[in-house]
């Protein structure tokens, strides 16, 4: 996951050389990036590496090998549905955040060839997230560290022109990721059909049964609610933000851009406990299974918590790598002044949010999501009909992470992990 968050800062960093402009066109267009990398990777793929961990805790190995041909299909039906919504509307999407002019431009430029990988995405989460719940962290781990390389070294590559490729600008920046997404689909595939995992793919011999399709669903298709949360309540205040010029905009971009990355780092720590909770629940030892969550979950807000303190003493230190504009500067300052204090309690909400999928009980973190998105949409316009200074809206993104990381430690607490029969 680190290896992923390194990859999306040097993504970064080829653009901020491309100008202000492409900066912001990279702000309309990313929110939209990284709901199909948490809806894939960790709400989808909390629900299939829950699923596969529950019957692997219970002994049945034939049922985890239908479950991960039941999760393939899942993977290319949603990665399909991506890449055709947004061929067909992302131009619509990122006009309606507040995009004009040349931000526009090249925020289409970069959607436009990054979604038409989109099935490519799917498919290396979806089998990461197979293997994982096998309790394999090492060949996931290996696969998406290279991927991430070869993101890193082909998006320079096709954007700046590198070597013997021509300078393609955003839309070589995103055929670098693409690319590098499509090895990655194809080694994890090969590895799964190969026989040496602790999961096979036996795809011939295996029929769609919705039981099984429902096994997934019920945990990833509620859980995939939480990432349209989260990325709809960045979307409502980029839009909000749009509107007091594109150097706000871009410095709000760079600083919402560390607050992405900071799921993956929880996501790191959240999926780990995933199989631990998950198996301890189909064995029935509810005890081991909360242990496992909340351990999970005071590691993540350790390690938010010390981001986050970071970036409130030295702000630069992460913002220069994208720009020298100073008002850009002042603007991602800011937001890491009144955002940065609360990086703690965001990474506690989301480690329980995965763990609670390892229960198969994802609802309770979404109330928390929602209720986040309803505090920040409702105070975001009250103070923006009141025309208030841009530290207000970023000071209301610190208050939305609180009220979502103590909401769902007060939801998961009181939650019944006791499985349903016929569920484990």
């Amino acid at each position: 996951m680190l290896a992923t968050a390194l990859a999306t800062v040097a993504e970064t960093r080829y653009v901020g050389q491309f100008g202000t402009s492409a900066l912001a066109g990279m702000a309309l267009v990313f929110p939209f990036v990284m709901l199909q990398t948490m809806m894939s990777a960790g709400a989808m793929g909390g629900g299939v590496s829950s699923a596969i961990s529950r019957a692997l805790g219970a002994g049945d190995h034939a049922r985890a090998n239908l479950l991960a041909v039941h999760a393939l299909w899942i993977g290319l039906a949603l990665g399909t549905v991506f890449m055709l919504v947004m061929a067909l509307f992302a131009p619509r999407f990122l006009s309606a955040l507040g995009g004009r002019g040349e931000a526009l431009a090249q925020a289409t430029a970069y959607a436009e060839v990054a979604f038409a990988g989109s099935v490519f995405v799917w498919i290396v989460n979806t089998f990461a997230s197979v293997i994982r719940g096998s309790g394999n962290m090492k060949v996931p781990s290996i696969t998406l560290l290279v991927v991430s390389l070869a993101q890193v070294l082909l998006g320079g590559a096709m954007g700046l022109g590198w070597g013997p490729f021509p300078a393609l600008g955003m839309r070589g920046v995103a055929a670098g990721s693409v690319l590098a997404y499509a090895f990655g689909a194809v080694f994890l595939w090969a590895h799964l059909a190969s026989g040496h995992a602790r999961v096979s793919l036996p795809i011939r011999s295996t029929q769609l049964d919705p039981q099984l399709l429902k096994d997934i669903l019920r945990v990833g298709a509620v859980a995939c609610i939480s990432p349209f949360q989260t990325v709809f309540t960045i979307i409502v205040m980029t839009r909000l933000v749009a509107e007091f010029g594109t150097q706000a905009l871009a410095g709000y971009g760079i600083g919402t851009r560390l607050e992405f990355l900071l799921v993956p780092l929880a996501f790191a720590i959240g999926v780990a406990s995933v199989p631990m909770v998950g198996m301890a629940i189909g064995a029935g030892d509810i005890k081991r299974a909360r242990q496992s969550a909340f351990t999970a979950a005071t590691v993540a807000a350790a390690l938010l918590g010390v981001i986050g303190l970071v970036v409130i003493l030295a702000p630069d230190g992460w913002t220069s790598l994208f720009t020298q504009d100073e008002s850009v500067l002042q603007s991602a300052r800011t937001y890491f002044l009144w955002a940065g204090p609360f990086y703690g309690l965001f990474g506690l909400g989301l480690s329980l949010y995965f763990s609670s999928m390892g229960a198969g009980k994802a609802l309770g973190p979404v109330l928390a999501g929602t209720l986040r998105l309803i505090v920040v949409a409702a105070a975001g316009f009250w103070l923006a009909s009141w025309h208030a200074p841009t530290w207000a809206l970023f000071a209301l993104v610190g208050l939305g992470m609180a009220v979502y990381g103590l909401s769902t430690l007060l939801i998961v607490r009181a939650s019944d992990w006791q499985p349903k029969a016929g569920t484990a």
